[in-house]
């Protein structure tokens, strides 16, 4: 009988999610407080390679832009009809009827547009407009969070936002915009955690973001300025409640939290989809 005197394979290491230290990936159990299968039988390796650095600021891009373009597609004569002033290349009433969220779609029962219409932009300078913070402060949440809370804060302060639409009687609306305070608040948010010079500064000045963008939402017409307020005290809460990636790297109940704000997401998009043939 051979006995290997040396296994050359390399140990995989992880972060517990139940106390955060590190365990061996293939633990039956952790070695620190004892949870079953803390590596979620290979599954929390995974979702860190899915949710890794860059890769969530690009994938929500992306797919707002995708959905813009074929929103477009589905009723191109709504896109190529004249319009006054900004409103360049709209897409159709009947997309944002569908997937648009707001008082109308509350009362009939369709929950799930509160998510669907995160990623609806209502014409090409809307979407820009909100692409170009998307892409200004998600590396930001990503550095000073991690990706997979990024998801979550995204998610959660899109939800939030809309939802205080919804209940202040606003009848339809869409747009990332309220997405993108909760960003805002969620940097605010560790400003005001890390404290310090840094956090004094990172307060400062997205702090006057927030409060400039608000102006400016009042001064623009047709802006969904309680969206706004929801999705900035979303983020904001979402930013206090999850942990720093500067204090605690991110575990497998991070990831498993951003893998249930994506199914949420496409569960979401399918039941839209569904109400139109139902």
């Amino acid at each position: 009988m051979r006995v290997a005197m040396f296994d050359k394979r390399p140990t995989r290491t992880i972060l517990c999610p139940s106390c955060g230290r590190l365990t061996r990936a293939d633990a039956d159990e952790c070695l620190s407080c004892g949870r079953r299968r803390p590596g979620m039988f290979g599954l929390s390796d995974a979702l860190r390679r899915l949710f890794r650095l860059g890769g969530v600021t690009n994938a929500i891009t992306v797919a707002c832009v995708a959905i813009y373009v074929a929103s477009l597609l589905l009723d191109p004569r709504a896109a190529l009809r004249p319009r006054l002033g900004l409103d360049f290349l709209p897409v159709g009433n009947a997309v944002v009827a569908v997937f648009g969220t707001g008082a109308f779609a509350w009362r009939a029962g369709r929950w799930w547009t509160l998510i669907t219409a995160i990623y609806i932009h209502g014409n090409l300078l809307h979407i820009l407009f909100n692409m170009l913070w998307v892409r200004q402060l998600s590396p930001a949440i990503e550095e000073l969070y991690g990706p997979a809370r990024l998801v979550v804060i995204f998610t959660v302060a899109g939800i939030t936002g809309f939802l205080a639409s919804t209940l202040a009687g606003e009848p339809l609306t869409i747009g990332a915009s309220g997405a993108v305070f909760g960003l805002l608040g969620a940097i605010v948010a560790f400003g005001h955690r890390r404290g310090g010079v840094f956090g004094s500064m990172i307060l400062r000045q997205y702090g006057q973001w927030a409060l400039v963008l608000f102006v400016f939402g009042f001064v623009m017409p047709g802006v969904d300025n309680f969206a706004h307020a929801g999705g900035f005290v979303g983020g904001l809460g979402a930013g206090l409640v999850l942990s720093l990636a500067e204090r605690r790297r991110e575990t497998g109940a991070d990831h498993m939290l951003a893998a249930l704000a994506v199914l949420l997401t496409l569960a979401a998009f399918a039941l839209a989809i569904a109400s139109i043939f139902g």
